[in-house]
């Protein structure tokens, strides 16, 4: 369905490892809240970006990876298609992984408006991963690079272990609180914004003491 007027460009952007099992039809099930709300009746109809400079959404077979660059016009209401694809794609994946979200606000021109307001947009981060142990990997590792990233120009990186213990430190308290959470007889559902788990325990994630 065209979606004339919508209130944002929203940009997806990833690179998702996928299980070496996982094919063509699998992924275009897993993606069709994706190529769905973009109108498309297929994966291969919905891959291609708004824009033509952009790669689309791509399954690199020979790495196994899935690859996200790509833009749609849409509303509020898609985040809840992203709630459904980081669903679908947890049962794929072969690690942890970041996919960027971001709302471009379409009514805002910088040039034409005298009001001085700002910009409407906005920016979701989500992870996906097959477990919820991948998936706090992920998010310690994308943590950790972007701190040390901001420290490094204060501080030696040698100086630098004490700030990660710390948050190793927090990730643990945040794992042992989902592990002692969860409700084994039941499949855990993944919640709102795409950090669901996909109910599987077990192992705490590396580096977490």
């Amino acid at each position: 369905m065209a979606r004339y007027n919508a209130a944002y460009e929203i940009h997806v952007h990833g690179q998702v490892p996928l299980r070496p099992d996982v094919g063509l039809n699998q992924l275009q099930e897993a993606l069709r809240p994706l190529w769905h709300y973009a109108g498309a009746l297929s994966l291969e109809d919905g891959a291609t970006s708004a824009y033509p400079e952009e790669p689309g959404i791509r399954l690199d077979a020979q790495e196994h990876m899935l690859q996200m660059c790509w833009t749609v016009p849409g509303d509020d209401d898609f985040r809840q298609s992203l709630d459904e694809m980081c669903m679908n794609l947890n049962e794929l994946t072969a690690a942890g992984a970041a996919i960027e979200v971001t709302f471009y606000d379409n009514q805002f021109d910088d040039e034409e408006d005298p009001s001085g307001e700002d910009a409407k947009d906005d920016f979701v981060m989500l992870f996906v991963g097959p477990t919820p142990a991948d998936i706090m990997q992920a998010q310690r590792d994308m943590l950790v690079n972007d701190v040390i990233h901001l420290m490094e120009r204060h501080f030696d990186g040698s100086e630098l272990s004490g700030v990660v213990d710390e948050i190793d430190k927090l990730f643990s308290q945040r794992f042992d609180s989902l592990v002692n959470s969860l409700d084994l007889g039941k499949p855990p559902r993944g919640n709102g914004g795409g950090h669901g788990g996909s109910g599987h325990g077990g192992r705490k994630p590396r580096h977490l003491h």
